[in-house]
């Protein structure tokens, strides 16, 4: 598969930008996707980081619903690099399984305690593990972007 009309290269995961059916995402080039991933991402981390401003007046099921949705915008940036169609269906391989199951779990506890128990602690846990799923989830897309964070991880808590 083509990468970028590239010639496939070794290392690089095959399910990052593929330019063979144009149609998976929406007739855009690579500039203009690149474009799309970008402000959906920081749009939707800025809705959630805008989220906490809800918690000044204690209104904990308000800060779940802004967060959770800001992060369900980030996900959807990743449909500009692969389009909507093969992200579904990438989205429970095995390289990012994990990943997704647990994101997804979370915006739904994160809602549930934060409608049921009114739990401040529990929510900004579930926020906490939503987004840290998200940024791994979204990672796997960019071609040695997990080995990236693992290496500047790894490099932070060896001292």
């Amino acid at each position: 598969m083509a990468i970028w009309g590239m010639s496939s290269v070794p290392g690089n995961d095959p399910d990052t930008m593929d330019d063979s059916n144009p149609i998976s995402c929406f007739q855009l080039d690579r500039t203009q996707r690149l474009y799309g991933f970008g402000i959906c991402f920081v749009l939707g981390f800025l809705i959630s980081i805008l989220s906490t401003l809800s918690l000044s007046t204690g209104q904990v099921a308000l800060f779940a619903v802004f967060f959770s949705f800001g992060n369900i915008i980030s996900l959807l940036s990743t449909t500009f690099l692969i389009g909507p169609a093969k992200q579904m269906k990438t989205m429970f391989a095995p390289v990012r399984m994990v990943a997704s199951i647990l994101f997804l779990s979370m915006i739904v506890l994160t809602l549930v305690i934060a409608f049921t128990l009114k739990s401040f602690l529990l929510c900004l846990i579930f926020c906490i593990i939503q987004f840290l799923a998200l940024f791994w989830y979204s990672a796997s897309y960019i071609p040695y972007g997990r080995a990236a964070i693992k290496k500047i991880v790894g490099g932070c808590i060896d001292v």
